[in-house]
């Protein structure tokens, strides 16, 4: 809460004193929002690769159990609805564009349109150094979820082992690293809503982005009231029963933002109101924690989409349908990260060359939206471990 009053209060400060009109107050502001998107850009892209990397090495070996089997397909499933709805609804409510003085570009240049073929050959790398130069994230994906993979099916020697708890520590290192940025965060929002209330008119931006809070918001409301509760009720299971059940890990998941620090209740929750079986839930639920990001999903989606829209890209079916995966895929792969979404989504628009400035105009609104997609998410944990342990249960 207290963070949530600091963000805003930076907010508004910004907002007054970009409204002065002081040409050195403004080149001072310009400075420090560049500094925060750059250094966003460099730690973005490491995490997510490393994410990838450590979830799938961690959780991969487990995959020759039924019970994980079950517990990865219903998490794609829910996984995919969710940026499915994201992505219906940003067609249905199609939010504009900002106004284009409000976008910083950075050394944007011009260039032809690729073919489909010559596209998907530029995502396959030929040289392992150059996606991280280049920041090609398709390609990084690409070699995360490779690696990852790989580690998960080597036996367990000591090198493996040696390997695993370096990319993990190196994981730590980066998020001891992200916690510093959020810790300065507020001067960055300062900045951010600074730069933006001396290039542009508020109600042009407050249209635009209230359309895009209505896509994020609303999908991720579709996906607790109606979405989730279908997937319950194909399994023969009562959604309004499970969801009283697990009210109380869902309310602390939506005050604490943390999927992790909610997991102590959500399995204690599930083994002794629900009646989800230990085993079941001691197994599902911490996995589920690291990979059933349904709401971090949809907002990787709609927000990157929303940032193209801004650099001009047309948001064609295909474009829609690419990035549907990529969301999937980017959201499996956010084990834990603080402000995961946000930074995972940072990461990718970085790497196509996307106005990210735009990200700083949604950074003051995460935090509501941060609420709302931790309870979906714990939401959704709790309905995979009551349809796995059905599952376990009728033996299908």
């Amino acid at each position: 809460m207290k963070r949530t009053l600091l963000w805003i209060g930076a907010l508004v400060v910004g907002a007054v004193l970009g409204l002065l009109g002081l040409d050195w107050l403004n080149e001072v502001m310009d400075f420090v929002a560049t500094v925060y998107t750059r250094l966003f850009q460099l730690l973005a892209v490491p995490t997510i690769v490393l994410a990838v990397i450590t979830t799938f090495a961690t959780f991969g070996s487990k995959g020759s159990g039924r019970i994980f089997g079950r517990t990865l397909t219903y998490t794609l499933l829910t996984t995919f609805a969710a940026a499915i709805v994201g992505a219906f609804l940003y067609v249905l409510i199609a939010p504009g564009n900002l106004p284009a003085e409000a976008l910083v570009t950075n050394d944007v240049t011009e260039s032809t349109p690729l073919s489909y073929k010559e596209h998907i050959l530029s995502v396959i790398p030929n040289n392992i150094v150059r996606p991280f130069l280049e920041g090609n994230v398709l390609s990084l994906l690409l070699l995360a979820f490779a690696i990852g993979i790989g580690l998960s099916k080597l036996p367990e020697t000591e090198n493996k082992t040696i390997v695993v708890k370096g990319l993990l520590g190196l994981q730590d290192l980066l998020f001891f690293l992200i916690r510093g940025l959020i810790w300065t965060l507020p001067l960055g929002i300062v900045a951010f809503s600074a730069q933006l209330s001396a290039q542009v008119s508020a109600g042009v931006v407050a249209d635009s982005i209230g359309k895009y809070v209505l896509v994020v918001l609303g999908g991720n409301i579709i996906q607790f009231f109606i979405v989730l509760p279908l997937f319950l009720l194909a399994r023969g299971l009562n959604p309004i029963h499970v969801l009283g059940k697990m009210m109380p890990a869902v309310l602390m998941a939506l005050f604490t933002k943390s999927s992790a620090a909610t997991l102590p209740v959500t399995m204690e929750t599930a083994e002794n109101r629900l009646g989800i079986r230990r085993q079941v839930a001691r197994f599902v639920l911490p996995i589920c924690t690291t990979i059933n990001m349904n709401g971090c999903a949809a907002f990787i989606l709609v927000t990157s989409l929303f940032v193209m829209q801004q650099g001009d890209t047309p948001i064609t079916l295909s474009t829609i349908l690419l990035w549907i995966l990529i969301a999937v895929i980017s959201a499996v792969g956010n084990a834990g990260v603080p402000m995961g979404c946000f930074f995972l989504t940072l990461s990718l628009m970085s790497g196509i060359g996307a106005p990210v400035a735009v990200l700083g105009i949604i950074l003051p609104i995460y935090t509501i939206i941060d609420m709302v997609e931790t309870a979906e998410n714990v939401w959704s944990d709790s309905c995979v471990a009551a349809m796995v342990d059905k599952s376990q249960s009728q033996g299908a």
